[in-house]
């Protein structure tokens, strides 16, 4: 920059030329006259905004899909009185990973006890509860780490194509030997289109690394109390009184009828 401020202060030309073309048609223009290596830094970056972008989708999408069958899941399963009923329409709601915590509870829970009572080990429930919801975050993760690395690398990849375009254009500003702005600044512009590049390709993937991260601290508590409360709901089930309708009766034996008691009780 101070090369480039001392070539300023030493041209004595005028600064006049009219701009031809548009903003859109001389940014074209600068890309097409890229050296090899700036050239090739907007090819990378290029294809990394792609797949980013399809990553960002992708996620959006998702995420939006797991949150709303979350919702209906919930909504179903307060509803329900019964374990048996949720595990036969848990699938439905199958993008869900509340659906994943409940399946590994469940089926703990069955192996346990058979669906009754109190299981005999209330750690392992808990145990498949965290199992669960660790496989569904890992699931939920997949890609995260792509979106990150294209944040924090497209801005230096794009500055090291303007580096190695400044020198270029300085190597011929010095063969040449014509010491002017008007000179230097063709080669320096198409130079800066790299930095621009990273700019645009990181700043997208460094939002949708931010606000996916946000949506799994979301998810990942939800699914904790969501075990919580099913664990809570499996003791309290199984803690539930028996109502006297359903409780066994006593044998009761008819005295008048009994022909096996002693003729002195009949």
């Amino acid at each position: 920059m101070t090369a480039l401020l001392a070539l300023f202060l030493q041209d004595d030309s005028p600064i006049t030329a009219p701009v031809t073309g548009g903003t859109a048609s001389g940014i074209l223009e600068m890309v097409r006259n890229s050296g090899p290596i700036a050239f090739c830094v907007l090819i990378i970056l290029l294809l990394a905004s792609i797949y980013s972008w399809s990553i960002i989708l992708s996620k959006w999408s998702g995420f939006s899909r797991a949150r709303a069958q979350s919702t209906r899941f919930l909504r179903a399963f307060r509803k329900s009185g019964r374990l048996s009923e949720i595990a036969s329409i848990a699938d439905q709601f199958r993008p869900s990973p509340l659906v994943n915590v409940f399946t590994e509870i469940y089926d703990e829970y069955q192996r346990q006890s058979g669906g009754r009572g109190l299981p005999r080990n209330p750690l392992g429930l808990e145990r498949a509860a965290q199992t669960a919801a660790s496989e569904a975050l890992t699931s939920m993760e997949k890609n995260m780490t792509w979106l990150s690395t294209i944040a924090s690398t497209s801005t230096f990849l794009g500055l090291f194509g303007t580096v190695m375009g400044i020198i270029d254009a300085f190597h011929g500003l010095g063969a040449s030997g014509a010491a002017t702005l008007r000179a230097v600044a063709p080669g320096v512009s198409e130079a800066l289109i790299t930095t621009a590049a990273g700019i645009l390709v990181a700043v997208p993937a460094y939002v949708g690394y931010n606000l996916f991260t946000g949506r799994l601290r979301e998810f990942a508590a939800r699914m904790d109390d969501f075990a919580r409360e099913l664990l809570n709901a499996i003791e309290n089930a199984a803690n539930m009184p028996v109502p006297p309708e359903m409780s066994p009766q006593p044998l009761r034996r008819d005295l008048r009828n009994d022909t096996d008691l002693d003729p002195r009780l009949r």
